[in-house]
């Protein structure tokens, strides 16, 4: 018997966005706890929940569409698990949506992600310009130590924007390696953002 599996939209804001993905895990599994939705479990000596995040986000960093996948012991559907995980959803979690995957569909896989911070009066000339000079560049690159290396922005990145005094990216994620969104902000010499109280956020998630 095939079990049932979902991908469940979130958002994960407030207090939440500064809690480990470790932890986020913990809070989702005492959720469906909670909320009387009984998760399957995986085989072996050490079973585990079969609950998947295909694009964890880093600390501090707030989601308003963040995406994972279950496997339910016994199929509730899709309406029934959103009013009951939404009963019990602690402050700064809100479940946006729950969809029923049909059996055989692939794994849910994340192929960009959208960011933005808000930006101050006194620091949109400098971020303008910024922006400006990273477009116009021949081969924007980010530099990063180790076996990932070195990333041209203009593959990874489609989309740079100031506008409604915010600074919005795209970035496409590959399971290989990506961008991180503190690196645009450090290209942009911007990093000191999330220092001022401007906190970075993901606002979109898309499926691959």
């Amino acid at each position: 018997m095939d079990l049932q599996r979902l991908r469940i939209r979130f958002t994960k804001e407030g207090d939440l966005r500064l809690i480990s993905h470790r932890d986020l895990v913990r809070t989702m599994e005492r959720l469906f706890r909670r909320a009387d939705v009984p998760l399957a479990m995986s085989e072996g000596f050490h079973p585990k929940v079969r609950m998947m995040f295909p694009s964890a986000l880093a600390l501090g960093i707030a989601g308003l569409d963040e995406l994972m996948e279950v496997h339910l012991a016994q199929p509730l559907g899709g309406q029934e698990t959103h009013a009951r995980l939404s009963r019990c959803a602690p402050p700064g979690l809100t479940i946006r949506s729950v969809e029923v995957l049909p059996v055989g569909a692939p794994k849910t896989r994340v192929g960009r992600a959208t960011y933005q911070v808000q930006v101050p009066i006194d620091r949109q000339s400098q971020v303008q310009s910024a922006v400006e000079q990273l477009l116009a560049s021949a081969r924007p690159t980010v530099q990063r130590s180790g076996a990932d290396g070195e990333f041209d922005l203009r593959m990874e990145m489609d989309q740079l924007q100031l506008a409604d005094d915010a600074l919005s990216f795209r970035l496409r994620i590959r399971q290989e390696g990506s961008v991180r969104p503190r690196e645009v902000l450090a290209a942009l010499d911007a990093a000191d953002l999330e220092t001022q109280g401007f906190p970075l956020s993901r606002t979109a998630v898309e499926v691959a």
